[in-house]
């Protein structure tokens, strides 16, 4: 299957180009132990298109944006941070972007839909309700 080919279907996914980098040496470095969710990220960052700060889509999720989101499968509704990973706190809800679900929705817009695989190895699939920016981009 072509890299094409896999995307058909996949939502549109819309980064800073400033955070593109920092996040592409992050998932090279987890290589090696969290293979997975390194090729999801940089599957995702290749298929990206990047922005600056005034192109970038204002309900574009990035590093600091809070979503709400809907997991289809639960019908569950959830509101999380996504954040580095010296920040992550599943408890208060922050979820850092080296995990399956931060990856999954790095870059997604409010209204995207997407599949993702749990830590469990099951697929869910989530809709983003909302996103709000990084408290320090207002």
């Amino acid at each position: 299957m072509t890299q094409e080919n896999q995307n058909i279907g996949k939502p549109s996914i819309h980064l800073l180009a400033s955070e593109s980098d920092m996040v592409a040496d992050m998932a090279l470095r987890i290589e090696h132990d969290r293979p997975v969710v390194a090729a999801m990220l940089l599957g995702e960052l290749e298929r990206a298109d990047l922005h600056d700060l005034n192109s970038l889509p204002a309900h574009a999720v990035r590093i600091g944006s809070t979503i709400e989101y809907l997991d289809e499968t639960t019908r569950c509704v959830r509101t999380v941070t996504l954040v580095l990973p010296r920040d992550a706190n599943i408890t208060e809800g922050r979820i850092s972007i080296l995990t399956p679900m931060g990856a999954a929705l790095y870059g997604l817009l409010a209204g995207s839909s997407i599949n993702w695989p749990t830590l469990d190895g099951e697929e869910r699939c989530l809709s983003i309700l909302s996103v709000s920016p990084p408290i320090s981009a207002e």
